[in-house]
């Protein structure tokens, strides 16, 4: 193959490719014509809720047992790793108390100064 062949080839798939993306965009542009009076009237609105109600629990009860082991994955892998980082945990905890602790000092300290002025100016 030449230079000439695979331009003319990578041009051709590019234009294929560009024909199938606007197809594919057409087809999504056009919506269903929807009845709203036939849809939202009395009788078919309750058929209508009841309908979506069923097939939303069809739906859940056909991965819960998927959603239910993901869910007990989660929970396992978080227990290892907590089981793992036991040691950084609790000194990270330790030094962030130590650290609010400091940070409390500090703000009851400035708090009862500005109490004490406020005294000293509500006496004068």
């Amino acid at each position: 193959m030449n230079l000439d062949e695979l331009k003319k080839r990578r041009e051709e798939n590019f234009l294929s490719h560009k024909k199938k993306k606007r197809e594919y965009y057409l087809k999504n542009k056009m919506k269903k014509e929807i009845d709203y009076e036939k849809e939202l009237n009395d009788d078919n609105f309750l058929l209508k809720m009841k309908s979506i109600a069923s097939q939303q629990k069809q739906y859940i009860d056909n991965r819960k047992e998927s959603i239910v082991a993901k869910i007990n994955d989660y929970k396992e892998s978080k227990k290892a790793y907590y089981e793992q980082n036991k040691a950084k945990r609790l000194e990270y905890d330790k030094e962030y108390r130590e650290r609010k602790k400091e940070e409390l000092k500090e703000y009851r300290k400035k708090y009862y100064e500005l109490m004490k002025e406020n005294n000293k100016l509500k006496k004068e």
